[in-house]
């Protein structure tokens, strides 16, 4: 369909493996209940922003537990559970390396900039066999005046984004379903980097060829302050993810993936 020329066989890159108010307790063992993000949560990510170095973090290393780990650990364990109902090859670990909260130091060692520290919190429930940032899945970004969920996959390889375009091409109707039914349009906009021109292989003419020119293809939905420190804001976000899971499929079977 669209395509100038037959396309070769594709196999996966090896990273993928072939509302009302309440309180709510704590998933994991050793992890506090989760009842909204403090709001020094936002305070400290703005004054680590003026203030990016390691003595002034190292001096306040228990603020930045208190305002920023702790809660956000406790948010990732009371996702566990919603995740396994809605999404259940989609993991939420809350660890404080290694798991579904992104780190906060910076690699450093090829950018101009040295600023050793984030200032923004990152957080992935991503699919079990992706072990990576680029594998499908669903985030939660905390940033001074950037707030927003996510939903799909960011900047996948080369031959992860050829399957991808593959299921464009292949399946259309049940792409423009997961994009365009109502929920995840009035919540989502599709975003990320586009190619100039179209890719190889592919028609100009293509009736979708501006979805496949993406190189990433991730839905974000904003949201505001009052809803990050809200008790019930692990109800919002299973609810934005849930209006994203057409699109969060569409990529999975694209990819070869359990969903």
């Amino acid at each position: 369909m669209g395509k100038k020329q037959s396309r070769r066989s594709m196999t996966p890159s090896p990273e993928y493996g072939g509302g009302g108010l309440k309180k709510r307790s704590a998933t994991s063992a050793g992890i506090s209940a989760f009842d909204g993000f403090p709001a020094d949560t936002l305070k400290f990510l703005r004054a680590l922003t003026r203030n990016n170095d390691r003595e002034w973090f190292k001096a306040r290393q228990d603020r930045y537990e208190q305002a920023v780990l702790t809660p956000a650990l406790a948010f990732i364990a009371a996702m566990e559970k919603p995740l396994a109902q809605f999404a259940p090859m989609f993991r939420a670990v809350p660890k404080k390396v290694g798991g579904s909260l992104m780190r906060i130091h910076r690699d450093t060692r090829f950018a101009k900039d040295k600023s050793p520290y984030k200032t923004n919190v990152g957080i992935q429930f991503r699919h079990e066999m992706g072990g990576d940032v680029h594998a499908p899945g669903f985030y939660l970004h905390i940033e001074p005046g950037q707030l927003f969920l996510g939903a799909g996959s960011w900047h996948p390889a080369a031959d992860a984004l050829a399957l991808i375009r593959a299921g464009i091409d292949e399946r259309p109707q049940q792409w423009r379903r997961a994009v365009g039914a109502k929920a995840f349009r009035e919540r989502y906009k599709l975003a990320g980097d586009v190619l100039k021109r179209p890719p190889r292989d592919f028609d100009p003419e293509h009736p979708l060829i501006e979805d496949l020119k993406r190189k990433d293809f991730i839905g974000i939905a904003a949201y505001d302050e009052s809803t990050l420190h809200a008790s019930d804001f692990v109800d919002y976000v299973t609810a934005a993810f849930k209006d994203a899971c057409p699109l969060v499929r569409f990529l999975c079977e694209s990819l070869r993936l359990p969903y």
